[in-house]
C-alpha cells in the first residue's frame, strides 16, 4: 500500500482533532520571537540550547517534516528566511495561517522528506527536523537529502525516538502494569498484521522504528560531523509510559563540513 499516502491522510485527520503537534503558536509567541525572545523543540520538551543555533537573522532554513505552525513562524519571527516542508497539507495550512496572521513571510511545500529533488544543491544554512522520521520506513534518504541541499558549514538539528520504545507490549503494560518484550527491533507496523488492521480502521498514521546505527550512523555516512547529542522524554501521561524510566527521545546537532 501507500505508506506516505495514508500518513498524509492520518496526519490530516490528526489537524482535525487538535493533536498538540498541530497546533499553532499564538500571537505572543511570535511577538516575543520578534524580540528575539524564542525557541523551538526537536522532542517533546526540552527546548533546543541556543547554541546550537548560528545567528538567524537572513539564514535559509528549511523546516523538514516540520508542518504545523510551530517552529517555522517562530523562526521566521525571528528573522530567518523560512521553509516548510512537510507531507500533510493541513500541516501546512497551519503555516500559512501563523504567516497571514502575524504577517509574516513562510514559504510552504508539501513532500517526502526523503526526497528533496526540487531543492538544488547547498540551498540551505539551517535544517529543523523535530521528530518525524518515525513515520518513514528508510532513514539513510533523509539524511542524504539534507546533507545535499545544505550549504558547507549549515548545521542539520535533528529529534528522533529512541529506538527501545518499540520493544514492549504496550496493551499488556496498560493491563498489568508490566513492560513486556514483544517486538523485534527495527519495527514496523506494516509488518504487523494485527497493527497495520488496527491503524487502517483507526486512521492512524503508520510508524517504524530505526536503529542508532541507521539513525546517527547514516548521518555521519551521509557525511555530517556530529557536534551535538542531548536526549529528552515526552510527558508519560501524554504520550510514553516508558518515560517515567528513560529518556525516550534523542535530538543531535549535525554540521556539513
Amino acid at each position: 500500500m501507500d505508506i506516505r499516502e495514508h500518513n498524509r491522510a492520518a496526519w490530516d485527520r490528526k489537524v482535525k482533532q487538535r493533536n498538540k503537534w498541530t497546533i499553532p503558536v499564538s500571537p505572543e509567541v511570535i511577538a516575543r520571537a520578534r524580540k528575539g525572545e524564542w525557541y523551538i523543540v526537536l522532542t517533546p520538551e526540552k527546548p533546543v540550547p541556543k547554541d546550537w543555533f548560528p545567528n538567524i537573522e537572513g539564514l535559509s532554513v528549511l523546516c523538514l517534516a516540520s508542518g504545523g505552525g510551530q517552529q517555522g513562524p517562530v523562526l521566521a519571527a525571528a528573522g530567518a528566511n523560512v521553509t516548510v516542508f512537510d507531507n500533510s497539507p493541513k500541516q501546512l495550512e497551519g503555516d500559512r495561517s501563523v504567516a497571514d496572521r502575524d504577517s509574516l513571510i513562510i514559504r510552504t511545500v508539501e513532500g517526502d522528506m526523503a526526497d528533496l529533488t526540487m531543492f538544488a544543491d547547498e540551498s540551505f544554512d539551517l535544517i529543523i527536523h523535530p521528530v518525524s522520521n518515525v513515520f518513514i520506513p528508510k532513514v539513510r534518504p533523509v539524511w542524504v537529502e539534507a546533507f545535499r541541499v545544505l550549504r558547507k558549514g549549515g548545521a542539520l538539528l535533528s529529534g528522533f525516538n529512541n529506538p527501545t520504545v518499540f520493544l514492549f507490549d504496550y496493551d499488556f503494560m496498560e493491563q498489568t502494569g508490566i513492560f513486556q518484550v514483544k517486538y523485534k527491533l527495527p519495527y514496523s507496523d506494516v509488518d504487523n498484521m494485527e497493527e497495520k488492521k488496527k491503524r487502517i480502521q483507526e486512521g492512524e498514521p503508520f510508524e517504524f522504528s530505526h536503529t542508532l546505527e541507521e539513525l546517527i550512523g547514516g548521518q555521519i555516512d551521509a557525511g555530517f560531523i556530529i557536534k551535538g547529542f542531548y536526549e529528552d522524554a515526552q510527558n508519560p501521561e501524554d504520550y510514553e509510559p516508558l518515560a517515567v524510566y528513560m529518556p525516550t527521545c534523542i535530538a543531535t546537532r549535525a554540521v556539513k563540513p
